[in-house]
């Protein structure tokens, strides 16, 4: 009996430390809480929780779990970017059926085992992947995004890859923007070797 004691107040604890970490838990947070792998292991034969990826654990048919919480989950080193970023800040009605992420170049095996989740990925070098990164509010989760600035400087990096009136809309919503902050504009367009491009562009709708 009390081996059935242990199980059901393991099981309780599995639970809740799921529940307890937004829905998705790793193997350090049932440590954490006195269950090992090989019970972790034996749960998941069981059909009590689902493996997502190694190492991540939820709830069987946990549809409550949110495409913020994943991307918070499995991909910390990515950054919200392009297509999903100009939708956020309002400056896209386009709403992407991926989410688009920046992430470094060395992070091909991290998308490659989340290659279910809807994601369109951004492999950016190491020298621009910080530039305007910030931290912004997604359905409650927060999220590393990048800022307007680097955004739009994003939409003249890929502009082959971006429809015309995607990039069109965008930039002539950064410039009626209250929020837009032209130094870091032309600073980030420095750094990203886009200067002339952005700029000559940008002076000729702010003067028009």
């Amino acid at each position: 009996m009390q081996k059935v004691g242990d199980c059901l107040n393991k099981l309780k604890t599995l639970k809740e430390v799921i529940e307890n970490n937004g829905g998705i838990a790793k193997t350090s947070d049932f440590a954490a809480n006195g269950i090992n792998k090989y019970e972790v292991a034996a749960f998941c034969k069981e059909g009590v929780i689902e493996r997502i990826r190694r190492g991540f654990y939820r709830l069987p048919q946990s549809n409550s779990i949110t495409e913020e919480r994943l991307i918070h989950e499995l991909l910390p080193q990515g950054i919200i970017c392009v297509e999903s970023a100009l939708f956020h800040y309002g400056y896209s009605d386009f709403s992407p059926r991926k989410w688009s992420i920046a992430v470094p170049r060395t992070a091909s095996r991290a998308v490659k085992n989340i290659e279910e989740f809807p994601m369109k990925a951004y492999y950016i070098q190491k020298d621009f992947l910080t530039i305007g990164k910030t931290t912004d509010d997604f359905n409650g989760v927060l999220l590393p995004v990048y800022d307007r600035e680097r955004t739009i400087c994003d939409c003249f990096k890929y502009r082959t890859k971006l429809d015309n009136e995607v990039f069109n809309k965008a930039v002539h919503a950064y410039v009626a923007d209250e929020k837009r902050n032209l130094v870091n504009l032309s600073k980030y367009a420095k750094k990203m070797k886009l200067y002339a491009k952005v700029m000559n562009i940008m002076e000729v709708l702010l003067n028009g």
